[in-house]
């Protein structure tokens, strides 16, 4: 009996739209034993190798269609609308590669993606083509009564392809399908199309409707009881051969068309094997020319790195041939895998980075492990001495094609892609990636359109755990949440929305474009591939439209050009260096250097590439390594499930506890980690040793425990075994062995990767050491607009005594630079609303004709252009212009006036300077009013800045934080004898977060005058101090010591009090010591007609004597009177 055919399926690619997962459609079809299937997803064909593997499969022939966008010009009258296309041999199918990618590259920004239907007739050959499906092309033109374009449109599709026209005919009791059927079965009789059943499948199971309607509503940005929006009928799912033939009983020759039309398709893509790019110059004998650059490269390799301080001739010759051998050995393997042009690839674009002073990282992944990657100069790291395995990266029995991750300056990244792209035009694309809905996105998501209150929603996603290495599913947290069952329970609202997450968690939400990611074909890309237009990319190469997984079945090789910023950092200390020492260089460092180390173990690694986190510091203390190959460790350990094994790899490394190889024969591959198994490249090992596995099968054992593939493991596990008893050990130690190995192996890290950014750390490390000064300029010039970075990097500034010089317009420059006297002159581009470009404008115009005398000055010689208000009154709040005019409000008050006084200097003077000498008389008003008080000063600095560079708000209170006996967060840290303290801090962050149990805390970062810190703000105080909790306010606080469960000590907060709060209103009495009479006419000045309650003691000493007066009156004084007073040079205390 005949089986209608499902042709247009709506996969989990049609992005909001499909509901369909791919995998889930094969069980079905293999349960059903479906004939055929056919994919059409909406504006894509990001799915098609995917389905086509999964499909044929399980015996089920997978049809590849897709659904474009046409734009059809009748009379100068655009229309665009959807048009059906199946490939139905191989011609058809790079067609439809052709317009799907053409769609997207050339389309206008302003409109839909769409081809032309100039262009669809161009490339027909092996389509076939449906019209008239719901909501496409016809459809619309039907509704907007455009009968002559519909025959103009199917009249030239037919002459171009004939008999591969058909009508399509759908009964989906959407609202217009009575009349829409109707017509296209006329259009079916007057031009002689036959007509075909199909059916829009957008899920499989019935009850799915809901859900999916949601679904739409995410899509379309919209909620479900809205009623103007797009909404489809409850018949879109996979319905059965005999609920179709039953639909269409009435139109035979409907049904007739689709069960023979699967006899027209020949063809669907397959999973191809590698098609590995050769490099332009075609006529290169690859594997002539990669063991050529590679012998010449260990040539210089040996000689600059290993035999730099060897003397030994003996010794050199043993090491000389020891490396040509694991050589000889990796080359054979490159070349008989023909991997030699990838090799070469990427070399070439390395050495190019190199050539064009891009850094480039050590390495990254597994390609660390070769040694020929080290001698064409791919990676720095000689991986015979840090004991890396090439296998690890490249073996015979290696499924997937592996890659090298390359890290290049984020600043150079760019480049180094617009070179690859334009040295293989047209082969050259980025890689798609799908955001999904998972478990917290599902529940925001759904919850949204169904109209649920924010609170709630966000009140249930935090019941999920949250574990990004190991991200649970809705189902999993449900399980082991018993609120969200109660919550269900409790709130029918609730149940439709877990009901609803669940059944669309796992579908596709959002489009991006891989962070890293390149392929290189061996031809035009849209000959093997769908390419795709990332609008929001400032990199100007096409992106595919399948994934990273399909890209590779479709035999494209990927290629990682990732940016990593620290090494723009390192880039720039080494350019500051250079200038005191040209011959200065990163890659040739010492590692061994005690003073690097020492400084590691100190934990103060702030700014140090992967070692700056608190709980880093922590380990660091209680490691202190001594050596590089402590950091590898420390890199591979410092994640979640190895972390475990910390304690143990410090306590066995300073002899605390006993180390244990598991096996003698094993102590060779252990003894550098102390028996731990730290390495995916050891359980590689292990299995070698202990059961004589080859390279390439030590590698399967570990990717199949890594990724708990169990059947894989169990034959492994026999083949381990019985290697193990031939070795001479038991069967029991033997399985122990395999057991413990595995339970290592899930975590295991691969060593090349560490080892390749323990090196940057050690790196970051030693500048800080040795070039303090010119590594914080490099890291505070790659933060310029972080604020929160930036303050981090000043308070460490201020902890190793280092000078930073607060904004001067005459002084600093764009960036953060260093003087001769080891002081950093402060950026004016990382003050906030003053912009890069503007301001090296600026900084430039001073460089070049020398410093501003005053704001005339300034204004003359500077467009308009690149002044602003928020820029000027930004620079003036940092006090970048105290240098021209000391009094701060004055100018602040009249940036009006000074950007109208720019602008007409422009144009009254044809870009003349309106201020030059001969013009002296055209002089600024400047409002005469008061200087800001200290404390405003200090406000206004911080909201330019973001934090305190000249002064401390904490300093305006110093009287009263005396006698409150107040002492640094610094000095209540080391000092072991205090439990209890009083501590003072100016909030410059607070996070808010609730506890498992939903009560609020939140993290509050503080700085006081010694450092920065943080402290837990519980539900008590957090409450009792909301109102006040507002960054740059000041507080005093008291705190204990307690200790954790872990054993560490914590400072927590037992009350917190707004220190404005705390100040007395008024002064009850105070002396002030008059040395001269300009501070006794300051004073008058200043206490003139301030009628108040304080008592005012003057005293004047001459002559041994002192004299002794009082105010017949009292005055009004307050601490910030007191400040101000001081600020003009007299001397107050309060009288106690």
């Amino acid at each position: 009996m005949k089986e209608f055919i499902h042709y247009k399926t709506h996969s989990q690619y049609s992005i909001c739209e499909g509901a369909v997962k791919i995998s889930e459609l094969a069980e079905y079809c293999k349960k059903n034993k479906i004939l055929a299937v056919g994919i059409s997803d909406t504006n894509n064909l990001s799915g098609a190798l995917e389905f086509s593997n999964e499909l044929s499969k399980v015996g089920t022939q997978p049809v590849i269609g897709n659904q474009l966008n046409i734009k059809l010009n009748f009379n100068n009258q655009y229309i665009i609308g959807k048009v059906s296309i199946i490939a139905k041999d191989a011609k058809g199918y790079e067609n439809m590669l052709h317009l799907s990618s053409k769609s997207y590259l050339e389309s206008k920004e302003n409109e839909d993606i769409n081809c032309s239907y100039e262009e669809l007739l161009k490339f027909s050959e092996g389509l076939i083509i449906l019209a008239g499906g719901t909501n496409s092309l016809i459809y619309k033109l039907i509704l907007n009564n455009n009968e002559e374009q519909v025959v103009f449109f199917l009249n030239e599709i037919k002459k171009k392809i004939k008999e591969d026209l058909y009508i399509e005919i759908q009964r989906h009791k959407e609202i217009n399908d009575n009349l829409i059927e109707k017509k296209l079965l006329f259009f079916s009789n007057k031009l002689s199309i036959p007509i075909i059943a199909t059916h829009e499948i957008f899920y499989i199971e019935k009850d799915m409707y809901e859900a999916h309607d949601a679904y739409i509503c995410v899509g379309e940005k919209t909620y479900v009881n809205e009623k103007k929006r797009l909404k489809y009928s409850s018949e879109h799912y996979l319905k059965s051969s005999e609920e179709m033939k039953s639909l269409f009983k009435d139109l035979p020759d409907a049904l007739i068309n689709n069960f023979n039309l699967i006899k027209k398709i020949k063809y669907f893509p397959k999973k191809c094997r590698p098609l590995l790019p050769n490099l332009k110059d075609n006529n290169i004998d690859l594997d002539l020319a990669i063991k050529k650059q590679a012998y010449e490269g260990l040539k210089y390799r040996l000689e600059n790195f290993v035999f730099k301080d060897i003397t030994d001739e003996n010794h050199k010759n043993s090491i000389d041939k020891l490396y040509s051998s694991r050589l000889k050995y990796e080359l054979e393997m490159i070349i008989n895998m023909k991997f030699a042009g990838y090799f070469l690839i990427v070399s070439d674009y390395v050495k190019w980075a190199k050539k064009n002073s891009i850094p480039v990282g050590p390495g990254r992944g597994s390609g660390a492990g070769s040694l020929v990657a080290w001698c064409l100069s791919i990676t720095d790291l000689d991986p015979i001495r840090f004991g890396l395995i090439f296998e690890r990266f490249l073996n015979p029995d290696r499924i997937s094609m592996p890659d090298f991750d390359i890290d290049f300056c984020q600043e150079g990244r760019d480049s180094v892609i617009n070179y690859v792209k334009d040295k293989y035009q047209n082969k050259v694309a980025q890689i798609i990636t799908f955001g999904k809905l998972q478990a917290r996105m599902a529940l925001r998501d759904i919850g949204r359109v169904i109209g649920l209150p924010y609170g709630r929603v966000d009140q249930l996603c935090k019941m999920i755990p949250f574990d990004p290495s190991r991200p649970l599913s809705l189902a999993e947290s449900i399980a082991i949440e018993p609120r969200i069952l109660q919550a269900q329970k409790e709130d029918q609202n609730i149940k439709k929305l877990i009901n609803y997450s669940l059944k669309l968690e796992g579908l596709y939400r959002n489009i991006a474009t891989h962070a890293a990611g390149i392929v290189i074909g061996d031809k035009d890309l849209k000959k093997i591939v769908p390419l795709y237009k990332d609008l929001s990319s400032n990199i100007p190469i096409p992106v595919t439209q399948f994934d990273m997984k399909s890209s590779e079945d479709a035999g494209l090789v990927k290629f990682d050009l990732l940016g990593l910023k620290t090494l723009t950092v390192i880039k720039k200390a080494v350019s500051f260096i250079k200038k005191d020492i040209p011959n200065f260089d990163i890659s040739k460092l010492n590692l061994n250097d005690q003073e690097t180390f020492d400084l590691l173990s100190s934990g103060e690694t702030m700014g140090i590439f992967q070692l700056e986190s608190s709980g880093m510091r922590e380990v660091l203390k209680q490691l202190k390594p001594n050596k590089f190959e402590d950091i590898i460790a420390l890199v591979a350990l410092y994640r979640p499930g190895p972390m475990q094994n910390i304690p143990t790899y410090i306590n066995r490394k300073h002899d605390k506890e006993k180390i244990d190889y598991i096996h003698p024969t094993l102590k060779t591959v252990l003894k550098e980690t102390y028996g731990v198994i730290i390495y995916q490249e050891q359980v590689m090992q292990i299995a070698q040793t202990l059961s004589n596995f080859s390279a390439s099968k030590a590698d399967i054992l570990r990717k199949a425990m890594g990724k708990k593939k169990s059947a894989e493991m169990e034959r492994q596990k026999k083949d381990f075994i019985e290697g193990a008893i031939n070795n001479g050990i038991s069967k029991d130690q033997a399985t122990y062995i395999f057991q413990l190995v595995e339970k290592f192996a899930q975590y295991g890290f691969n060593k090349s990767h560490a080892a390749a950014y323990a090196l940057i750390a050690y790196q970051t490390a030693y500048l800080k050491k040795h070039y303090p000064i010119y590594f914080f300029c490099a890291s505070m010039n790659t933060e310029l607009s972080n604020t929160d970075k930036l303050n981090l990097f000043y308070e460490e500034l201020k902890k190793l005594k280092l000078k930073i010089l607060p904004p001067c317009i005459n002084n600093s420059y764009s960036e953060f630079l260093p003087n001769k006297k080891e002081e950093i002159y402060y950026a004016l581009s990382a003050i906030k609303a003053v912009g890069y470009d503007s301001i090296s404008k600026i900084v430039l115009e001073r460089e070049s004709n020398g410093v501003y005398k005053n704001l005339n000055d300034f204004l003359s010689r500077n467009s308009s252009k690149n002044l602003n208000k928020l820029q000027l009154e930004g620079l003036i709040k940092a006090g970048a212009f105290d240098c021209l005019e000391k009094n701060r409000r004055k100018i602040y008050e009249s940036v009006p006036d000074l950007i109208k006084v720019s602008k007409t200097s422009e144009v009254t003077s044809n870009n003349l300077n309106l201020f030059a000498e001969e013009k002296s008389s055209q002089v600024i008003n400047l409002n005469n009013v008061k200087q800001w008080k200290e404390s405003e000063i200090i406000e206004k600095e911080f909201e330019s800045i973001g934090f305190f560079v000249s002064e401390h708000p904490l300093k305006n209170h110093s009287a009263l934080l005396h006698d409150l006996k107040v002492i640094t967060y610094k000095d209540f840290k080391s000092n072991s004898k205090l439990k209890t303290c009083v501590l003072s801090g100016t909030l410059m962050k607070l996070q808010e977060k609730k506890t498992a149990r939903g009560s609020p805390y939140a993290i509050a970062k503080f700085t006081d005058l010694s450092q920065m810190f943080e402290l837990f703000l519980f539900s008590e105080n957090l409450i009792d101090n909301r109102q006040y909790l507002k960054v740059g306010n000041s507080f005093i606080i008291n705190t204990k010591k307690d200790l954790a469960k872990d054993g560490t000590e914590r400072i927590n907060v037992t009350r917190v009090f707004f220190i404005e709060n705390l100040i007395p209103k008024n002064i009850k009495e105070i002396n002030i010591y008059i040395d001269s009479s300009n501070s006794l006419k300051n004073l008058k000045n200043y206490l003139k007609n301030q009628t108040g309650s304080t008592i005012v003691n003057l005293k004047y000493k001459k002559d041994n004597f002192l004299y002794n007066f009082r105010l017949s009156k009292t005055r009004k004084v307050n601490y910030d009177d007191i400040k101000h007073l001081k600020s003009e040079g007299i001397d107050i205390n309060i009288k106690k």
